[in-house]
Order: structure tokens, then sequence, then C-alpha cells
């Protein structure tokens, strides 16, 4: 029985290993402003702020096996016509990916799960430095980044099909 778990395919003799291995090397804080641009007035207004949150998701390849993934969230909040607060964070992270060869696989790790795996510590940042500027803390609803992934993949190859379709007609 040892004899078959050293043979195992997954691993070589000379202890280079085969087996596909994704992982989150570090996470950081690429750039993050927070503005307060009536204070102190907006301590005193009596509306409540409408809240408008943007966000993107890119990803840049460093080297063979390494990418960087962004999540840039943008919050503004404001009340009859003037502005609150606005927080715009870049929150990165080092995706370690290792013996996967298929690109949409890699892919979809970046664009779906990296993100859904950085996002709770990018809300926390927000909700933090929200509470700091003087306002209570505001939790982002979670997103769910594998479905707009696969939405946002649908739509683009809707287009390409129909540009496809043109160009054969």
């Amino acid at each position: 029985m040892a004899e078959e778990q050293g043979n195992n395919a997954e691993t070589q003799p000379n202890g280079n290993d085969t087996a596909p291995q994704v992982g989150v090397i570090s996470q950081y804080v690429k750039d993050l402003s927070f503005e307060n641009p009536n204070s102190p007035a907006v301590y005193q207004w009596q509306t409540q702020p409408k809240i408008e949150v943007d966000f993107n998701i890119g990803s840049s390849k460093l080297n063979d096996e390494i990418y960087e993934v962004a999540l840039r969230i943008e919050v503004r909040a404001s009340a009859d016509g003037q502005t609150a607060f606005a927080v715009d964070l870049l929150y990165a992270g080092l995706i370690g990916i290792r013996n996967i060869a298929d690109e949409s696989d890699i892919q979809v790790f970046l664009l779906a799960e990296a993100p859904r795996i950085l996002f709770p510590f990018a809300r926390h940042i927000i909700a933090q430095t929200v509470q700091e500027g003087g306002f209570p803390p505001l939790m982002l609803d979670p997103i769910d980044f594998h479905a707009l992934y696969v939405a946002r993949a649908q739509q683009e190859l809707a287009e390409g099909g129909a540009a496809g379709e043109i160009g054969q007609a």
C-alpha cells in the first residue's frame, strides 16, 4: 500500500509537484481615499443620505505563476444634492496559480473566486474608514462574484456571437 502512494502521478520523483494549485499569497491596500467635503455641517443634516456603490475587478499577470487581482470599490453618500462622504478603495491580492493550463479556468478563478476571497477584507476597511470619518459603519451587502462573472461571460458570448453572425453574412 505504501508503494502505491509513492507512485502518485501528481508528484514527481524529483519533488516537482504537478497538481493544480491556487492560493492567496498576500493582500493589501493599493489606494484608499476618504472625503468628507461638507464637514462639520454634514453631521447636522436631517436627511438620510443615499448610498451609491460601484465596483470593478481587474487582474494582471505578473509572471508565469503570480497574478494580481484588484478590487476597486467606490462609495458615494449624498443628501439633498450634496456629498456626505466618498470612499474609494483599491484593494488587491497576489494570487499564485500553478499547473493550470486552461486559460478559462484561470480567468474564472481570477475574476470570480479571488474577488470573493478579497471582498470581506475590503468590506471591513470601508466600514472602518466610514466610521472613523464620523459616520455609522457602512456594511456593504455581499456580492455574488461568480454570478456576475457568468452573466458577463454570457453577455460577451452573445455580443461575440452576434458579431460573428454578421461577419459571416
